[in-house]
């Protein structure tokens, strides 16, 4: 039997900017990622009550700051006064884009409904289009993307193996596919391949995890601590 070896060429996402050293969504973060020499860096998107476009992934800020409230109730003055962690303020994802231009690929996860149209006018906008990826739980909104984009990358998004995986991300035209890696096997791997699509895996942290899912093939590995990579 022909031994496995490891994919030595999977690519190195950062999780949240590089989470396991620095705040998470925070511009620190996204420069960890970059220092640690990422493809990618993941970032998670929400809308403020006054309609920006901010870096948190909870639907409250009560977990990632040192104010409480629901981001929805909450203004973009209200937002930058908050600490985001070690002194960090909340970004916009104006800002976020402007940090990764030209250093480092996005994949910028849409965490509610209703951001599409205006996070890819605002990419757009900053000439990033081919250096991002739009992530989401909410397939919908990756099938707005797809409208408003046709050449976009989308990576959709599964909590768990969820049934016809495979049928659902080829009829959304996903480019790009997201797993647990609790979730992950190799026949699954070769299902994904087999349709073109492009498989990562979130989120891996320990070593043993890291070289099982190299050993499986998957594309890119989604980590707080991307140098384990």
């Amino acid at each position: 039997m022909e031994k496995e070896s490891p994919n030595e060429r999977i690519l190195r996402i950062g999780h949240r900017g590089a989470q396991g050293y620095a705040a998470e969504n925070t511009l620190a973060s996204i420069e960890q990622a970059i220092a640690l020499r990422c493809s990618f860096t993941e970032v998670d998107i929400q809308r403020t009550s006054d309609d920006e476009l901010v870096l948190l992934h909870d639907e409250r800020v009560d977990r990632t700051t040192n104010g409480r409230g629901l981001v929805s109730e909450l203004t973009l003055s209200d937002i930058r006064k908050l600490d985001a962690g070690d002194g960090q303020l909340v970004p916009t994802l104006e800002e976020a884009l402007k940090a990764a231009k030209g250093r480092i690929g996005l994949i910028l996860e849409l965490k509610t409904k209703g951001l599409a149209y205006d996070v890819c006018a605002m990419v757009r906008a900053a000439g990033l289009a081919r250096s991002v990826i739009y992530a989401s739980f909410l397939h919908d909104e990756l099938q707005h993307v797809r409208r408003i984009d046709p050449q976009a990358d989308t990576l959709v998004l599964f909590k768990w193996f969820s049934k016809a995986p495979v049928a659902q991300a080829v009829r959304l035209q996903a480019t790009h596919v997201g797993l647990h890696f609790n979730t992950v096997t190799k026949r699954r791997v070769k299902a994904f391949h087999k349709v073109g699509l492009t498989l990562f895996v979130y989120t891996v942290n320990k070593p043993a995890e890291i070289n099982r899912m190299k050993l499986l093939g998957v594309d890119g590995l989604i980590s707080d601590f991307p140098d384990r990579i």
